[in-house]
């Protein structure tokens, strides 16, 4: 089953001389269980396609689907989103006041979730990624891998059909990379449908397929073992 299909979509920032075409025509589907990995050089349009694809943005033109429901016709796209789409960004978005576990409890308690139900969850899944013995610590008392296992925790928290990675294992060390990478492709096996932005063939090599980008366009799609190293 397709979790989330992008139509022919564009997306142009600014207007006139100073039109920026971010996106151009783009088409692509993700299904259930996939991982696809995204690759391309600096400002092919990578992070957009992402931002699109969860809801972050609109396109100009185009359609974006996400378990068939069309964006454009959904009133609380911040809902969908909590219940559907988890996102790890680039710089992480974590919140400094919050502890880890209160971090990754924060969307489910948005969306309603009594704090003791929250709390359970979030501690699950921080178990599933080995640091449960952090929940009660501070961003800014965790290493940078730590900080990213959290980061990654608040997006598997919950029914999550859909993971975004932007380059999640930016800054990291080969080893760490390759654990956030093995929790991705985990959750994925478990039937979630993944799209990873990253700039390094080994992480793309986890992947059942990589697109690549250029300029705002898809320029080849093709099997991850391909690009592997």
């Amino acid at each position: 089953m397709t979790v989330v299909r992008l139509t022919e979509v564009t997306r142009v920032h600014g207007e006139g001389a100073a039109a920026v075409h971010a996106l151009k025509g783009v088409s692509l589907d993700v299904d259930a269980g996939e991982l696809v990995a995204v690759m391309g050089p600096s400002g092919s349009g990578k992070s957009t396609l992402l931002n699109l694809a969860g809801g972050l943005d609109r396109p100009t033109s185009g359609s974006v689907h996400i378990d068939e429901r069309d964006l454009a016709g959904v009133r609380d796209l911040a809902a969908l989103r909590r219940r559907s789409v988890g996102y790890v960004f680039q710089d992480l978005n974590l919140i400094t006041s919050l502890t880890a576990a209160e971090n990754v409890m924060l969307p489910r308690e948005l969306d309603g979730v009594r704090s003791r139900v929250a709390r359970e969850e979030a501690m699950a899944v921080l178990t599933e990624i080995d640091v449960a013995d952090l929940a009660d610590r501070f961003p800014e008392e965790l290493s940078g891998g730590q900080r990213q296992r959290v980061a990654i925790a608040r997006a598997l928290v919950g029914e999550r059909r859909l993971l975004l990675a932007d380059e999640p294992t930016g800054a990291l060390d080969t080893r760490t990379g390759d654990e956030i990478l093995r929790l991705l492709r985990a959750r994925c096996d478990a039937g979630a449908a993944v799209l990873l932005v990253t700039h390094e063939s080994r992480y793309a090599g986890w992947a059942d397929r990589v697109v690549f980008l250029r300029d705002g366009m898809i320029t080849d799609s093709t099997d991850a073992s391909l690009v592997s190293t």
